[in-house]
């Protein structure tokens, strides 16, 4: 009964993730004595008398990727104003690894070329760039500089997959998930993409701007946001400039990062783009050319004076539309998906009355009886970043697996850290949910549970570089460099007396981007390779479960924020027992692991599963 989804049962699931995606809400379990049906929108303070496991669990998952049963009876046994300022402000914070570099910048690629016959042209005209000279004599001169154009291109790209790990790592194994769940949040907030930046320690240093600010002042966030080097990079602002201001960091922060579309006019946005002018970036600082910035008065929002940049994010933060777009996007995206435009109007007159404050902020939300109410729970869909953290912390592994990739299976689901697709980040909510992403999500659980042998580390051997293997291919055949990089195939071994025959160029710019690949993966830290270490036989029999009943209803209350249907129950129960030949669990302890595998890979690949 192993599901390999890419090939059976298409329609079937896909049916079955969009009946429970648009009827899911977690059956009663509700206390017989407290009428919660009148809880909806109402933000008062949920009482001690009216706090239960269940209300723990539901904080738990909600805040971070996936709670265990131990952190559930934890918080369940503290009072609800004390479990909340847990999740918030955990003391001790645990002290978690710094981002180990692998030493692959130098100096000399600062600043780096917009393109490659940027850096061509500029070799050129200074005789050198990026650090290195352009040969006085003989084929080729410019060569070395595009090797290293492209080896910078292909070395941050590695190291950026490097930060991926290493931050999916800080949401496994946190004791302050919401911090990161948080940055996460901005991550798609604020997105920026690391094929335009080009650069891993820009993106690095924007996500640490997350982690440390995400949940405090927004104004202050919003402004180091705006000085962010690798925003500045992404938003073009070294075109910005007094008598030629680009509107797109202007453009974005109004209509994605504070207000929403229809709350601005055009001429608001080409007057403050002028405000913005002159803001840059040296390296990883930001950089004010007065000589670049318009000090002129400009009319914005219906107020007219000499602003700069700061002075216009202080006026859209004056605005009530700002409050409400960020307190119902916070809200959308810790609670649920539906708002009344009233409340949404009440939610941003409580980010306001916090000053701002995002910690205050969803305090108010994560106490409030409305957070705890029937339609907020169960029916969330996980994001895929999510949905993988999670599912390993709730398989018991203390690091995230090399094998799957996770890049490969969090783009595969569709949202791969440091790429958001465009600006406006990631689209949430049901765009998650497509069949073809329903078999992804499957096939990502069967690869954890039974690794794939075929598995190619996409660090060492890029899987979009099928050129590069070509060209190496032919070079250990004889080829030159033009033939080895032409796009017609080469037939027999070459002679060795055409390695005299290269045609006289300035540079090869396929040659470039293999050799680029070549110097990245021999100078990046490749990402440890091992695969999950499951031990769901000795996590049964710890658990005491003596039937196939006594383990689905294990895994049920361990992996599932909503109970399964008693029909599923039963015949995942009936499964196993096929599986093993008896209904004896301890009987079967000597080829207990596989079958409990297949089960899980089912259990995983449930509807319910993809809801928290």
């Amino acid at each position: 009964m192993t599901i390999r989804h890419r090939h059976i049962r298409g329609s079937h699931f896909a049916l079955a993730i969009a009946i429970a995606i648009v009827g899911a809400t977690s059956p009663s379990l509700l206390a017989a004595e407290v009428d919660r049906s009148n809880w909806h929108e109402d933000l008062n303070p949920i009482s001690r008398s009216e706090w239960r496991g269940d209300d723990a669990a539901h904080l738990l998952e909600r805040v971070g990727f996936g709670p265990t049963q131990a952190e559930i009876a934890v918080l369940s046994g503290l009072s609800p104003k004390r479990a909340v300022a847990r999740v918030i402000r955990p003391k001790p914070a645990r002290q978690l690894p710094e981002f180990e570099h692998s030493g692959v910048f130098e100096p000399s690629l600062d600043p780096f070329p917009p393109s490659r016959p940027a850096a061509t042209r500029a070799a050129k005209q200074r005789g050198e760039a990026l650090g290195i000279d352009v040969k006085p004599s003989g084929n080729r001169p410019v060569q070395p500089i595009v090797n290293q154009f492209f080896y910078w291109l292909r070395a941050s790209r590695l190291e950026t997959d490097r930060v991926a790990y290493w931050w999916a790592n800080r949401m496994l194994t946190t004791n302050h998930p919401l911090k990161e769940k948080t940055a996460l949040f901005w991550h798609g907030h604020f997105a920026a993409n690391e094929d335009k930046v080009r650069d891993y320690r820009k993106m690095l240093k924007q996500l640490q701007l997350f982690q440390s600010s995400g949940l405090g002042d927004f104004r202050e966030l919003l402004i180091n946001l705006a000085q962010d080097p690798a925003m500045l990079a992404f938003l073009d602002a070294g075109v910005n400039v007094k008598g030629s201001p680009n509107e797109n960091f202007a453009r974005e922060i109004m209509e994605l990062f504070t207000m929403g579309v229809g709350n601005y006019t055009e001429d608001d946005v080409r007057e403050a783009a002028r405000a913005f002018t002159g803001w840059n970036f040296s390296g990883l600082e930001f950089q004010l050319d007065p000589t670049k910035h318009d000090d002129g008065k400009k009319q914005i929002l219906g107020k007219s004076a000499n602003f700069d940049g700061i002075a216009v994010i202080d006026l859209i933060l004056e605005q009530p539309v700002t409050a409400e777009f960020l307190a119902t996007k916070l809200y959308r995206y810790f609670v649920r998906d539906d708002i009344r435009p009233a409340y949404a109007e009440r939610l941003g007159n409580l980010l306001r009355q916090a000053d701002y404050n995002i910690a205050s902020y969803l305090q108010t939300l994560f106490l409030s009886r409305d957070f705890y109410h029937a339609a907020s729970r169960g029916t969330r869909i996980k994001p895929p970043v999510e949905l993988v953290v999670s599912t390993y912390r709730r398989l018991g592994l203390t690091r995230i697996p090399g094998v799957p990739d996770f890049n490969q299976v969090t783009q595969a689901l569709g949202q791969r850290l440091f790429h958001p697709p465009t600006v406006a980040g990631w689209a949430q909510g049901r765009s998650w949910i497509t069949p073809s992403l329903l078999f992804e999500r499957g096939n990502f659980v069967l690869d954890v549970v039974f690794p794939d042998i075929g598995f190619i580390p996409p660090d060492r051997y890029p899987n979009y570089g099928a050129d590069i293997v070509r060209v190496h291919d032919r070079l250990r055949l004889g080829a030159d460099i033009t033939q080895a990089t032409t796009n017609a195939a080469t037939s027999g071994e070459v002679a060795e007396s055409n390695l005299l025959a290269d045609r006289d160029e300035a540079f090869n710019t396929r040659y470039g981007t293999y050799r680029g690949w070549q110097m990245a993966i021999e100078r990046v830290k490749p990402i440890p390779r091992h695969t999950a270490r499951l031990t769901l036989a000795q996590q049964v029999l710890d658990a005491n479960c003596v039937t196939p009943k006594d383990v689905v209803e294990y895994f049920e209350g361990r992996f599932f924020s909503i109970p399964l249907e008693p029909a599923d129950r039963a015949r995942l129960a009936g499964y196993l027992a096929q599986q093993l030949g008896t209904e004896d669990i301890v009987a079967a302890t000597s080829y207990l692991e596989e079958p409990l595998r297949h089960l899980v890979h089912l259990l995983l690949s449930l509807p319910e599963y993809q809801l928290g």
